[in-house]
């Protein structure tokens, strides 16, 4: 994979980077039995008040039914890799022995024919999704239960991957991409490699016009908005607004969201790396 960059033929295309989506199936076209369609809000709720500023407009999109749970048995041949325009990640459209389809998530390096297992006694190759208490030390995982059978949950993002470090009793030990470090169930499935378009956080959008076709209308910056509309508004000149504060007065960067009572800190081993 890589980026390309654009002749600036029109001002949209002076600074775009966009990714070259060559791994992608040439022709491939969407599933029909695994397509639905979501309404759009537009940050409406069920009043009509507008209670997330921001959301508007956008392109129609079509939901591809992603099989987060893997809980198949058996083999599956990889037909295609295709776009999914409510992820960040590709995704591959799969077709089991007696013919069922599903769509999963594309690791890096999954090629069409490709034939991927799940289940007991899988090899621990790329695409296969095993149990923790079968994956070896120092694998590297996607697309992981936080509990058995609930499906996917962990690292689902364009490159991401966590790391198998070790095993405790009845947990594994992983190294999330964060970098935090945390127990799971050895009962929980995990599906072996990296997510793949890897170079998603590289691309640059060239113009307001690309974020309005994803339905994200224009923000207006906190520190020019009048004291009426914003703690941070008013002022002379460009005063710097003070410290970040939310539009109720709430500091907003460095405070501390995590219940110091929740129950899952005591699988949290290290938090994330600075």
């Amino acid at each position: 994979m890589a980026v390309k960059k654009f002749n600036p033929l029109t001002p949209g295309q002076r600074f775009r980077v966009a990714v070259s989506r060559d791994e992608l199936t040439k022709g491939a076209k969407p599933e029909k039995s695994l397509l639905t369609t979501f309404g759009t809000t537009g940050g409406r709720n069920s009043d009509g008040r507008r209670t997330m500023r921001q959301r508007g407009g956008g392109h129609k999109r079509r939901y591809r039914f992603i099989d987060f749970k893997r809980d198949k048995q058996g083999q599956a041949t990889v037909n295609s890799i295709q776009y999914d325009p409510y992820r960040s990640a590709y995704i591959a459209l799969v077709t089991y022995a007696d013919g069922e389809k599903a769509y999963i998530l594309a690791p890096k390096g999954m090629e069409v024919g490709q034939v991927i297992e799940s289940g007991r006694g899988a090899a621990p190759e790329n695409g296969n999704c095993l149990y923790l208490a079968e994956v070896p030390l120092g694998a590297i995982l996607h697309n992981i239960e936080l509990q058995p059978g609930q499906g996917g949950k962990l690292v689902r993002s364009a490159g991401v991957s966590a790391v198998m470090m070790g095993r405790e009793d009845r947990h594994a030990v992983l190294r999330m991409p964060s970098g935090e470090v945390r127990r799971i169930l050895l009962t929980c499935r995990a599906t072996i490699g990296t997510v793949g378009n890897a170079d998603h956080n590289l691309e640059i959008m060239g113009k307001a016009g690309r974020n309005r076709w994803k339905g994200w209308r224009p923000r207006v910056r906190p520190v020019v908005m009048n004291p009426v509309d914003h703690p941070m508004g008013g002022g002379e000149g460009r005063a710097s607004g003070g410290h970040p504060r939310t539009r109720k007065g709430f500091k907003s960067k460095g405070a501390k969201t995590r219940s110091k009572t929740k129950a899952s800190n005591a699988l949290i081993i290290s938090r994330k790396s600075k």
